[in-house]
C-alpha cells in the first residue's frame, strides 16, 4: 500500500474550513485517498479527518513537513487542534494481559496476519500464562508482579519498560488490574482497554456475573480509552450479542470472549488507521 499521511482536525465550527484545508492541500499537490468530517451541533465544533498518498520521489513526493509549516498558522487562526502523522511511521505497541489470553492471542494473530499496522514491542503480565504465546510470534515478554500492596513499584517497572521502548500506544487485553491516575496521564488518549461489558451497565469486576442476575436479554463488550475514572474513559467501540433465560454463566463469558476480541481489534485498528478524535468523554470514529 502506498505512504500516507492523515491530518485530523477538531475546532469551533465555522464557514469555510473544508476549503481551507482542501486548497492548500490542492496548492500543494496532495492526491486526496479519503476525507470526512463531522458536526456537533450542540457544541458547535467541526472535526475532519483527511488521508492523502504520500507519493515516491520518483514521482515528485510530498514535501510533509513544508505543509506542517504552511498549516500551522492557519489552524492557529482558526483555533485548531490537530495531528499531521505520517504511515511510514508504525506505532510501538505493548500488550498488557493477565491469565485470559483470548484477546492478546486474538491480536498477535492479526498483526501476524498484517491486519495492524504496527509494531508489538512488548507483552507485560503479572502471570506467566502468556509468555508461550509471546515466544511463538517472537514478542519479548515481561513479567511483573501485580497486585493491589505492590501497584506502585509494578507500576514503576512497566513504566521503565514503556520509556524504554518507546511505546506509542498500550493495550489493556484483559489485563485485570487498575491502573493509577499517575500511570494513565502518562498516556493520554493512548491507553485502550476493553471491558467485558456493555458501557455504561456493569462496570467492575464480575460483569457477566451481574448481567446474569438482573436477567438482561442482550450481553455485550465494549473497547474505550482508559481515564483516571474506572471504566469511564470515551467509548471506541460496542457490541452486543442476545441471550435467553436458558444461558448461564459460563454461557454468558464464552460468548462474550467472542465479543471482547472484536471490539478491541476493532479498536485498536481504527487508533493504529487514525480514525479516532476524543473530545470530553466521547469518540469520533471515522469510516
Amino acid at each position: 500500500m502506498p505512504c500516507s499521511a492523515v491530518l485530523l482536525i477538531d475546532c469551533p465550527d465555522r464557514r469555510g474550513l473544508v476549503a481551507r484545508v482542501s486548497s492548500l492541500l490542492y496548492e500543494r499537490g496532495a492526491n486526496i485517498l479519503h476525507a470526512d468530517q463531522h458536526r456537533d451541533h450542540e457544541l458547535g465544533l467541526f472535526f475532519m479527518r483527511v488521508e492523502w498518498e504520500l507519493a515516491p520521489e520518483e514521482r515528485g513526493g510530498f514535501d510533509l513537513e513544508a505543509f506542517r509549516s504552511a498549516f500551522a498558522p492557519i489552524a492557529a487562526e482558526l483555533g485548531m487542534r490537530w495531528t499531521l502523522t505520517s504511515s511510514a511511521h508504525r506505532p510501538r505497541v505493548a500488550l498488557f494481559c493477565s491469565r485470559y489470553l483470548h484477546c492478546v492471542a486474538d491480536l498477535l494473530h492479526r498483526w501476524h496476519s498484517g491486519e495492524l499496522p504496527c509494531d508489538f514491542s512488548m507483552i507485560i503480565s503479572n502471570h506467566h500464562d502468556a509468555e508461550p504465546l509471546a515466544g511463538f510470534y517472537g514478542v519479548p515478554f515481561e513479567y511483573v508482579e501485580a497486585t493491589a500492596a505492590t501497584r506502585e513499584a509494578a507500576e514503576t517497572r512497566q513504566l521503565a519498560l514503556l520509556e524504554a521502548q518507546r511505546i506509542d500506544l498500550v493495550v489493556l487485553a484483559r489485563y485485570m488490574q487498575i491502573l493509577s491516575p499517575a500511570f494513565v496521564s502518562r498516556y493520554p488518549a493512548a491507553i485502550i482497554n476493553v471491558h467485558h461489558s456493555f458501557l455504561p451497565a456493569f462496570t467492575g469486576a464480575r460483569p457477566y456475573h451481574a448481567a446474569h442476575g438482573r436477567g438482561v436479554k442482550l450481553i455485550g463488550a465494549t473497547s474505550h480509552y482508559v481515564t483516571a475514572v474506572l471504566d469511564d474513559g470515551p467509548i471506541i467501540e460496542q457490541d452486543v450479542a442476545r441471550i435467553s433465560h436458558r444461558d448461564q454463566v459460563e454461557d454468558l463469558v464464552a460468548r462474550g470472549r467472542d465479543l471482547e476480541r472484536i471490539v478491541l481489534a476493532r479498536a485498536v485498528r481504527w487508533h493504529l488507521e487514525r480514525r479516532i478524535l476524543c473530545y470530553g468523554n466521547k469518540t469520533v470514529v471515522f469510516d
